[in-house]
């Protein structure tokens, strides 16, 4: 079932980077408003958890983030936090790990041009273990709560990397064991 999940999620990332690209050629030339991705982004994150429920291997990362509630247009923070931008992305799981397919909604709040903070609150699927896992967290059902809080730096108004750590459990709303799954990394980002 793993083996055959993998090609699926190679599948996805491969389909995933034709439609980065897509988007990128039609970004270019395109209108403002007619774009489709607001901001992509490509990293990598590892388990920060110990013992029993860490994770091994890194996790590549894709996510693609929509501006439908107008962020771009906001001015001061107060604006951005009001204007969310909607993220969808992927956590490739390897070493025989959880895979993640997120969504959520995503605050980012600028301190200057070059420094910003940002929060995600949303929902993952994972192809985790949901319990008897000898090795790894044992996650109690398929659908989790997924947050994310992290900081970076622009190189120039399109360019920037950012760190982040995410975290995915269900906060005891089904049952089951609720290790989670806490992963920390880092993503260069381009806004188109």
């Amino acid at each position: 079932m793993r083996v055959e999940f993998g090609r699926i999620a190679l599948r996805c990332l491969g389909l995933a980077s034709v439609a980065a690209l897509a988007g990128t050629s039609m970004a270019g030339s395109a209108n403002a408003g007619e774009q489709i991705f607001d901001e992509l982004r490509f990293g990598v994150s590892a388990s920060v958890q110990s013992g029993r429920s860490g994770e091994e291997g890194v996790f590549p990362e894709i996510t693609a983030l929509f501006d439908p509630f107008g962020y771009e247009e906001a001015v001061g923070w107060q604006q951005q936090l009001l204007r969310p931008r909607v993220h969808l992305g992927t956590s490739i799981g390897t070493s025989g790990e959880a895979t993640q397919f997120f969504t959520g909604f995503t605050w980012t709040v600028d301190f200057n041009e070059k420094l910003f903070a940002e929060a995600g609150f949303g929902g993952v699927i994972h192809t985790g273990e949901l319990d008897d896992n000898d090795d790894g967290p044992e996650l109690g059902c398929r659908v989790l709560f997924h947050e994310y809080v992290g900081g970076g730096y622009r190189f120039t108004p399109h360019w920037n990397v950012m760190a982040q750590i995410a975290h995915s459990s269900h906060a005891n709303l089904c049952d089951g064991p609720n290790d989670g799954m806490t992963r920390a990394g880092i993503q260069i980002g381009y806004k188109f």
